[in-house]
């Protein structure tokens, strides 16, 4: 994001609104973590930026495409899950940066079925 003002511009860098979609994805019930997968860290190696796991960013125009991998919880309906990351991921970053958020997408990559304690215990034995 790129506004000029009267006193000179302001520029929001990309990498500053993955932070902040990232952390609206995590603070969402059902989501366990978020998805890198290769590609992702291909990227980080060839290009030498900070790419945030998960999540992908495009800005034109004071508007932001946002595209996200994640892992849901195992119980949980993915479909609202989603739609409350969608909610909550728009919300924050129109909120803290100005920016409209035109789309959110999400794509589901696993989903984590998670161990119980005493499942955990024997897998460490």
């Amino acid at each position: 994001m790129e506004e000029t003002k009267e006193k000179g511009i302001v520029r929001i860098a990309d990498d500053v609104v993955s932070v902040i979609a990232s952390i609206a994805t995590l603070d969402t019930e059902g989501i366990t973590s978020m998805s890198g997968g290769i590609v992702e860290g291909f990227a980080r190696r060839v290009s030498g930026k900070q790419v945030h796991k998960g999540v992908q960013v495009n800005i034109n125009n004071n508007e932001a495409t946002i595209n996200l991998r994640v892992i849901v919880q195992y119980g949980q309906k993915i479909d609202e899950v989603c739609r409350n990351v969608q909610h909550n991921v728009k919300e924050a970053v129109e909120n803290m940066t100005g920016l409209y958020v035109n789309e959110v997408n999400v794509r589901v990559e696993g989903v984590d079925f998670g161990q119980s304690a005493e499942q955990a215990e024997a897998s460490e034995k």
